[in-house]
C-alpha cells in the first residue's frame, strides 16, 4: 500500500508540473517531490531553555546542536544526513544561499554567521554523515517565549500551515506544564482536516523530566504520572498523539558519555554513600564538597553540567550496586532511566512507520493549495478530484482521520471502545500485534485468532441500532485495517 500510495502521488505530481507550469509558486512541486523522495522531517519545538537542543543531540547519537543561547539556536536550523560535512545559510529575502565556515567545539557544531543578524536568516541547513539522520531528518526551532524581536515568532511560522505549507512532516513539541502558548503552538501545527496535519503528527514530550521530582532518584516515576495525567487532559488530548516524560540531558550524557567521565563517576562512587548524598542535596554542594573529595571543583562541574543530579545520582546507585562494569554498560542503563528508547519506540511506530502517509499528504497539499490558487486553470478541478480520489481510496488517510475524530471528540463512545478503536487503527504502532493489543512474539495463530475476535466485535458495533453514524463509520475503518492484518498472514 504504502509504493502504490507514492507512486500515485508521483504521477499527480507529473500532472501537476504540466497544468502549473510558470504559475506563480509552482517551483513548490519540486520541494514537494523532494520531501516525499526524502526522509521524514521532525521538527522539535518548545519555549526557551526546554531542552530542544540537548533532545536533538540525543536523538542523533552525537553533541551537534549548540545547546547555550548562541546566536545559532535563534534560527531554524535543519539537520540533515548527507555524504559531505556542510553549513549552508538561507537569506529570508530570498537571495542566494551562502555556505558558512564552522567547527566542532566541545562536541557542538559553532557556526561562524559572519556578523548577520539572525532574525535575516530564514534558516540553515546542516549536513552531516549520521546514521541518526538517514531515517529522520531533524529540524531545531527557536523558543516561542524568547524576547529577542522576530526571533520568538519563528517557531510558529514554520509550524503553522494556514499561510503556506508547513516544512514538517510531525512535531515534538517540549513542555514542563501545559501553558497557553504551548497550546497554541500545537493549535498552529493542527487542523482536523486529512490533509492537513492532525494529532497523530505530535507527540508531546515532558522535557527536563528528571527536574519535575527535584532530580530525586525516583524522578521519572513522578515525571510518568504527570504525563498520564495531562494525556487524559482533553485540551491537549485533541493536539497530540501521547505524553512522554524524557530526562533529555541524561539522555544525550548516555548517547555520548566518555571514558574519563566514567573514571570520575567511579572515584565517586567509592565515597560512602552517606556522605556523597549529603553533597548531592543541591549543585553547588556537589561542586563545593570537602576538599578531600574526589575530582576537582571544575571536574566536579563538569559532571554536573553533563549529567545533572538526577544523572549522578542513578550512575552512583548502578555503580555501587555493581550492576554496570564499564562505560558501556552504564550508557546503556542511563539510556533506559532517562526515557529516550521509549520516545524513539514512539517514533518509529507513530511516524516513521507512517512516513509514507505523512509525506505523501504534505506532497497532495502542495498540489491543492496551488489549484485554490488558481481556480481558473482547466487541470485545477480535475487535479482536486483526483487528489480526493488517492484520499478516499488509501486506508491510511481514513485511519488518520477517524483517530483525529476520535482524539477531537467528534466521535462519541464508551472510553474502552475508544481506546480499543484507536489501537485498532493504529495509535500504539502498525504491527499486528500492536494493533490487536498483543506482544511482538505473539504467534501467527494468536494473531489470526485475535484478528477474527475483534473483526466481530467490531461489526455487531457497527450494525448496531444504537451506533452513532460516526461510530459506526469508525468501527467499519477499523474493520477494513483488520482484515488487511488478516491478509498478510497469507
Amino acid at each position: 500500500m504504502s509504493d502504490q500510495l507514492i507512486e500515485r502521488t508521483r504521477r499527480l505530481l507529473d500532472q501537476a508540473d504540466v497544468a502549473f507550469a510558470g504559475v506563480p509558486g509552482s517551483e513548490a512541486l519540486g520541494a514537494a517531490r523532494a520531501r516525499l523522495e526524502g526522509p521524514l522531517r521532525v521538527a522539535i519545538a518548545g519555549k526557551v531553555k526546554a531542552g530542544k537542543s540537548t533532545l536533538l543531540n540525543a536523538l542523533v547519537g552525537e553533541r551537534l546542536a549548540p545547546t547555550d543561547t548562541g546566536e545559532c539556536t535563534k534560527i531554524v536550523t535543519w539537520y540533515h544526513d548527507g555524504h559531505t560535512y556542510q553549513v549552508m545559510l538561507y537569506p529570508r529575502d530570498g537571495s542566494s544561499p551562502v555556505q558558512l565556515r564552522f567547527h566542532r567545539d566541545d562536541g557542538a557544531i559553532e557556526v561562524d554567521l559572519e556578523g548577520r543578524d539572525p532574525v535575516s536568516v530564514d534558516r540553515l541547513d546542516i549536513t552531516w554523515p549520521s546514521g541518526g539522520l538517514r531515517k529522520l531528518t531533524l529540524v531545531d526551532t527557536p523558543g516561542v517565549d524568547t524576547l529577542s524581536e522576530g526571533v520568538g515568532e519563528r517557531a510558529f511560522d514554520f509550524l503553522d500551515p494556514k499561510d503556506t505549507e508547513t516544512p514538517a512532516d510531525a512535531v515534538l513539541y517540549l513542555m514542563k506544564h501545559i501553558h497557553s502558548s504551548d497550546l497554541g503552538l500545537l493549535e498552529a501545527f493542527h487542523d482536523e482536516s486529512v490533509s492537513q496535519p492532525n494529532p497523530v503528527n505530535a507527540i508531546a514530550v515532558l522535557s527536563r523530566a528528571d527536574e519535575i521530582g527535584g532530580g530525586r532518584i525516583d524522578s521519572m516515576a513522578s515525571a510518568q504520572r504527570i504525563a498520564n495525567r495531562y494525556g487524559r487532559d482533553s485540551r491537549l488530548r485533541r493536539l497530540v498523539q501521547v505524553v512522554l516524560p524524557v530526562a533529555g540531558l541524561l539522555a544525550e550524557t548516555a548517547e555520548t558519555l566518555t571514558e574519563r567521565e566514567f573514571g570520575w563517576l567511579v572515584e565517586l562512587a567509592a565515597v560512602p554513600r552517606k556522605e556523597m548524598d549529603t553533597y548531592l542535596l543541591s549543585a553547588d554542594g556537589f561542586i563545593q564538597a570537602r576538599p578531600e573529595t574526589p575530582l576537582t571543583s571544575l571536574e566536579r562541574e563538569q559532571l554536573l553540567d553533563r549529567f545533572g543530579i538526577f544523572g549522578i545520582r542513578q550512575s552512583m546507585a548502578l555503580l555501587r550496586a555493581k550492576r554496570v562494569r564499564s562505560s558501556v554498560e552504564l550508557a546503556r542503563e542511563l539510556t533506559k532511566r532517562s526515557g529516550l528508547i521509549e520516545l524513539q519506540t514512539i517514533l518509529t511506530t507513530l511516524f516513521v512507520d507512517r512516513a509514507a502517509v505523512l509525506k505523501t499528504r504534505s506532497a497532495l497539499l502542495t498540489v491543492e493549495r496551488l489549484c485554490e490558487e488558481n481556480p481558473t486553470n482547466p487541470a485545477s478541478a480535475e487535479l482536486l478530484l483526483d487528489i480526493e480520489q488517492v484520499m478516499a481510496g488509501a486506508h491510511p488517510f481514513n485511519e488518520l482521520a477517524m483517530m483525529a475524530a476520535i482524539r477531537t471528540g467528534r466521535i462519541v463512545a464508551k472510553e474502552d471502545d475508544l481506546l480499543d478503536l484507536e489501537q485498532t487503527l493504529g495509535s500504539a504502532g502498525v504491527a499486528p500485534w500492536q494493533r490487536l493489543g498483543l506482544t511482538a512474539d505473539a504467534s501467527e495463530e494468536q494473531l489470526r485468532t485475535t484478528a477474527y475476535e475483534s473483526i466481530g466485535r467490531w461489526q455487531r458495533l457497527a450494525e448496531s441500532p444504537l451506533a452513532s453514524h460516526d461510530l459506526s463509520q469508525a468501527a467499519r475503518v477499523a474493520i477494513r485495517s483488520l482484515e488487511e492484518v488478516v491478509a498478510g498472514f497469507g
